[in-house]
């Protein structure tokens, strides 16, 4: 008891055991896991502990022809751990199996499962009722601790959170870009106005959609530069003139839901999409006037060629697009 640890030397909150002789060389030794104190003893290479020392006793008392060779520390932290299989059942719940002793029983309750005692052994379950994504993450939390504890754990690859989210993410840590390239596909998959228009919202939306987004996270890449270095002033101004950019790009589409809802209805002739568009042109060119970004792009672009694409823009609006 005391080689083991279950009952050391001068402990009084040790574990209560007895010891019952039947033969004369037959010695029965029954021990309680749960300490006096109320925690519980860490039976975890027991066995080989007991092995060692009966080998011991024996050859002290002469049982053995020779005393056995000592194993060498190094060789006995080369003992394989227990190895614990973590799978999802098919009714839904997953199951832990392999757990024979009590740490390993602790490290998958303290995660989160429950410990059932049949006639198939001691098993730890997730109860049907766990959410999928919960039970995902209690399976990796717990494989995680046994791999820590020296355990060899074999994790169904349905239940590892690392790998779940290397397939759900195709661009890997870029997961804005993979949501971007989601309404892409959307966009490119619309079969009417109407899917169209409710896709484009996701980048149009004046307060939630993309571009929007897109233009505040330039302003403050330019600020936070700008905090950082007070002479990266011109690095600063880059993101700032991006910013302004994307704020002309979301003033130019001011007011094309409206038509986006009409796009294929297959009713409008070309005289009505002449006088539309030109209905829309005087507003629109307003409101570019009045965006500090569009006068930038202008101030940039040169009045030159402001006038000649104000000159040969109408042009292009009486025909349908072709690609």
């Amino acid at each position: 008891m005391a080689a083991t640890g279950i009952a050391p030397d001068g402990d009084p909150d040790a574990c209560r055991w007895i010891a019952v002789r039947n033969q004369s060389r037959q010695v029965h030794v029954v021990a309680t896991l749960a300490r006096e104190d109320g925690s519980l003893h860490n039976a975890y290479r027991d066995a080989f502990r007991l092995q060692t020392e009966c080998h011991q006793l024996a050859a002290e008392l002469g049982h053995l022809p020779t005393a056995p060779h000592p194993i060498p520390h190094a060789q006995e932290a080369h003992v394989p751990a227990p190895s614990i299989t973590i799978t999802a059942e098919p009714s839904g719940s997953v199951s832990a199996k392999g757990a024979s002793d009590d740490l390993s029983a602790t490290l998958l309750k303290h995660a989160g499962f429950q410990q059932i005692e049949d006639w198939y052994g001691r098993r730890h379950r997730l109860p049907t009722t766990t959410p999928a994504a919960d039970r995902a993450a209690i399976a990796t939390h717990a494989a995680e601790m046994l791999r820590a504890g020296r355990y060899g754990v074999d994790l169904d690859p349905s239940l590892d959170t690392a790998r779940i989210s290397t397939t759900t993410s195709p661009l890997g840590p870029y997961t804005a870009g993979a949501e971007l390239l989601q309404l892409t596909d959307r966009i490119r998959s619309a079969g009417n106005g109407a899917d169209l228009l409710q896709a484009v919202d996701h980048l149009l939306h004046p307060e939630h959609g993309a571009l929007e987004r897109i233009r505040e996270a330039l302003e403050a890449a330019g600020e936070q530069i700008t905090d950082l270095d007070d002479e990266a002033y011109q690095l600063a101004d880059r993101f700032d003139v991006a910013a302004e950019f994307v704020s002309a790009a979301q003033s130019e589409l001011v007011g094309s839901d409206g038509e986006l809802g009409r796009i294929g209805d297959g009713q409008r002739s070309g005289t009505a999409a002449w006088e539309r568009s030109s209905a829309l042109s005087g507003p629109r060119s307003a409101t570019l006037a009045t965006s500090p970004a569009a006068a930038k792009v202008t101030s940039v672009l040169g009045a030159g060629a402001a006038d000649t694409s104000a000159s040969v823009r109408p042009s292009q609006a009486p025909g349908p697009r072709t690609r």
